[in-house]
């Protein structure tokens, strides 16, 4: 077999990828076309690893909650590491200080005993599950956020989905487009293809196939496109070329100063890490905070530098699962079941937190152990998908398989 046939039969096998950009690429299965209403945004946000959603909304209202956290609880509200007032009962950490004006927008909004169904502790399944939406099914080929993208009316371009990490996630893998970028500033910076004789070089390679001609023209238009979009030259400039510090609040406002600037960007997708901790997990200071810390900041810097945009756009923050009630002896938490999701946005009904929340008494955990999952992880999705993005009844089913009902009193945006 000639190398070129070769090179052409493994990107068919998975989906046509070609490279946009210093690690970037382009994944495209489909035809594309411009004319799409792309004015309602997602942005979706995955913490891998687990984090710690009784210290991230803290339930400082409930006698349990310090009595099984003795070292790594936050206080109640105006003592020494204490956290953020919410409503009463439940507290923000302290290290989230950054997001309290949204709290208090009434622009965020947090579903806490919610996540998957599925029982399983493993990293891998259970963030499987999360990005398939399918969970306790291994077969489920797509994700479904591509899953999405085939059902929202129009079709679509190639950087109408991004994703920004080191390579495509399995949240938008599937028969849609999606370009996936570098984290950092390589992402949106020249690359060898911009350079005339080698993207001539590729472009003589796929000449002899329309359909390969025309999906790689297609990404070389995906790159032209962000490369414009980024203003990167401006963001030089204005920053001396030091990168912001912490590497998601830099890659925040990147993804706001794209979709400012391009608007067929409609969704994107980023993951963080960092969050299994099972020693020395701290409590208002320490090894959570420090995660939590520019994750808030890179939040509330999206939000901000996405200016007029941020009053159409939704973002999720989500985790494959929760951590156990009670510290272990190592000043950390294991692995759970139950966690809270994050809700953001412009036409979000914020300021209060969702979810059937049932109290730590040792009756209430899920195996004697965990926050139990009384709200899907599916219905809040669902819900964004359906209230904000309106994707049409018919095609919903068809994102979420075998969707439950809606939790009681899950009403996550305003009428």
């Amino acid at each position: 077999m000639k190398r070129r046939n070769f090179l052409l039969s493994c990107m068919a096998g998975a989906g046509l990828a070609f490279p946009v950009g210093r690690q970037a690429w382009a994944f495209r299965n489909a035809d594309v076309s411009a004319g799409v209403d792309n004015s309602r945004k997602l942005v979706v946000i995955m913490l891998r690893g687990a984090v710690d959603g009784l210290n991230v909304v803290a339930p400082y209202g409930d006698a349990d909650y310090m009595r099984l956290r003795p070292t790594i609880a936050l206080g109640r509200p105006g003592q020494e590491n204490g956290a953020l007032d919410l409503d009463g009962y439940f507290g923000l950490h302290p290290a989230l200080a950054d997001l309290q004006p949204l709290w208090q927008q009434k622009k965020l909004a947090f579903v806490h005993a919610s996540g998957s169904p599925d029982t399983t502790r493993s990293h891998f399944d259970a963030q499987d599950y999360l990005e398939s939406a399918t969970p306790g099914r291994k077969s489920t080929q797509d994700g479904w956020m591509n899953r999405l993208l085939t059902g929202l009316p129009g079709q679509t371009t190639p950087t109408r989905a991004i994703s920004i990490g080191p390579v495509m996630p399995r949240i938008l893998s599937g028969v849609a487009p999606a370009t996936n970028l570098a984290a950092g500033a390589a992402g949106t910076k020249a690359n060898v293809l911009d350079r005339p004789q080698l993207g001539n070089a590729f472009a003589q390679l796929y000449q002899g196939n329309e359909k390969y001609a025309r999906a790689f023209e297609d990404s070389k238009a995906a790159h032209k496109e962000v490369m414009s979009a980024s203003m990167e030259n401006e963001m030089q400039m204005a920053n001396g070329g030091a990168p912001l510090p912490n590497g998601f609040p830099d890659d925040a406002s990147r993804l706001a100063t794209l979709m400012r600037n391009d608007p067929k960007i409609q969704i994107a997708f980023m993951a963080l890490g960092g969050w299994d901790t099972h020693a020395n997990q701290g409590s208002a200071k320490g090894q959570l905070a420090n995660r939590l810390n520019p994750l808030g900041l890179g939040l509330a810097t999206l939000s901000r530098k996405l200016g007029p945009m941020f009053d159409d756009t939704t973002i999720v923050v989500m985790s494959e699962f929760g951590r156990t009630v009670r510290q272990n002896g190592n000043g950390g938490t294991d692995h759970g079941h139950g966690n809270v999701m994050w809700v953001l946005g412009g036409n979000v009904a914020g300021g209060k937190v969702y979810g059937d929340w049932r109290g730590l008494a040792d009756a209430q955990l899920y195996e004697g152990r965990d926050v139990p999952v009384t709200t899907d992880f599916r219905q809040v999705l669902a819900q964004v998908c359906e209230k904000h993005l309106r994707l049409p009844d018919a095609h919903l089913a068809q994102v979420f398989p075998a969707l439950p009902q809606a939790g009681v009193g899950l009403n996550l945006f305003s009428a």
